[in-house]
């Protein structure tokens, strides 16, 4: 990995930490505009509707119109549409105001998320899960400040205050300027490569095998988020109530699940490209049941230290469920790194609001009981051809394929 693209990963990953703190940030905002604008629950539904449906729903189709016209400046771009979903939130005075305003910042996540996962396979040099991984942790550290920015910039400010994120967007967008560069290079020498030569399209195997495999993938998303969304939206809340800690405490605790699952995140790519992806969602996903179907019923101490082996564990399946994906179709890199991401945040949102209605009903604890099960999904991981087992498959870095797509359409 030379040095040029290092800089390039780490441009990336550093612009999914400065994204995912800007978009972790609107849920943090909602008790600021709902004692601003007097907005009911079902108001701030309709907003997480709003911003879901933008920061989800359109990321395959971002993801397959950049892998069809693939443009230097598309990240600049998706900054500069966050830029001006927050300028606006901070001083909408209306519910449709509000809603525009987080339309806009969503628009800028499902921009970054495929278009900045794809150039990060482009940048790897062969080495496609150290690169995932490190662009991961970047969200991962990103997600985990939001929060906190808003609590100390924001909060005891008033919310206009929200436009200090607009900053963060600026310098998201200067990040993005180096690697826009960059990649107007590698459209240009692609271009010339690809010049009287015809681009190979077919996928690796079989289209029904890609299908049924994708088919896969998507559920053990699904498995792994919703899990995942139990301890990252309640776990605080759990331990208030059975262990009856403080909530400082209960915040301290949650930052260990947090720090577990970064160094999951971190570690899952490379151990993938060396013993390959099946095997690690295999162990991440199934290997977790245990300790999850273990935690409900232990002690505190217990509880933590099973909490922090679990966000290992399952957050290090992610990087390997969307490299091979990746690897099922090579020159679809964008629609599937939107369709792996925005599914992913997708679920998440719907599990938060599933799982805080199940926990009025019938108590948190039963959501955790309930939610223990749902690693058990991993078994379905058997069913995933092994790519480093068949043969006459080679799988290229997406460094080494020509990238500009134009010529296939």
């Amino acid at each position: 990995m030379s040095g040029t693209t290092l800089r390039i990963l780490v441009s990336l990953s550093v612009l999914h930490g400065l994204n995912d703190a800007m978009q972790s940030a609107v849920t943090a905002t909602y008790p600021l505009l709902k004692d601003d604008l007097a907005l009911s629950f079902g108001q701030i539904g309709l907003i997480t509707l709003t911003y879901q449906i933008a920061a989800s729903v359109f990321q395959p189709v971002v993801g397959l119109f950049y892998d069809k016209h693939p443009w230097p400046w598309s990240l600049p771009t998706g900054s500069c549409f966050t830029l001006a979903g927050f300028l606006s939130l901070a001083f909408a005075t209306s519910l449709p105001w509000v809603m525009a305003s987080v339309f806009l910042v969503g628009i800028g996540s499902s921009t970054l998320h495929p278009e900045a996962s794809r150039l990060t396979s482009m940048a790897s040099g062969g080495r496609r899960g150290v690169a995932q991984s490190l662009f991961q942790v970047g969200g991962n550290v990103g997600g985990a400040l939001g929060p906190l920015l808003v609590a100390f910039l924001a909060a005891p400010y008033g919310r206009r205050h929200i436009s200090f994120f607009a900053i963060l967007s600026l310098i998201a967008i200067l990040a993005a300027l180096p690697v826009g560069r960059w990649y107007r290079r590698r459209l240009r020498l692609c271009g010339s490569e690809e010049a009287g030569m015809r681009v190979r399209t077919e996928s690796p195997l079989p289209l029904k095998t890609v299908v049924v495999s994708i088919s896969i993938l998507l559920l053990l998303i699904f498995s792994k988020y919703i899990y995942m969304a139990s301890l990252s939206s309640y776990y605080t809340f759990y331990l208030i109530e059975k262990f009856h800690v403080t909530v400082q405490a209960s915040q301290i605790f949650l930052f260990v699940f947090l720090g577990a699952t970064a160094l999951g995140t971190l570690i899952g790519g490379p151990i993938g490209d060396r013993v390959g992806r099946k095997y690690v969602i295999w162990v991440s996903i199934l290997g977790a049941a245990p300790f999850t179907l273990l935690m409900p019923y232990v002690n505190l101490f217990w509880t933590v230290t099973l909490s922090f082996f679990i966000g290992v564990m399952i957050s290090s399946a992610f990087p390997a469920i969307l490299l091979y994906a990746q690897e099922l179709l090579p020159y679809k890199l964008g629609l599937v790194s939107g369709l792996f991401f925005g599914f992913a945040f997708g679920v998440a949102g719907i599990a938060s609001a599933v799982l805080g209605k199940m926990a009025d009903l019938h108590g948190i604890e039963t959501v955790y009981q309930l939610c223990a099960y749902m690693p058990l999904l991993g078994i379905i991981t058997w069913c995933l051809p092994d790519l480093k087992k068949q043969k006459g498959l080679v799988i290229k870095s997406p460094s080494n394929e020509p990238e500009n797509r134009r010529s296939m359409t």
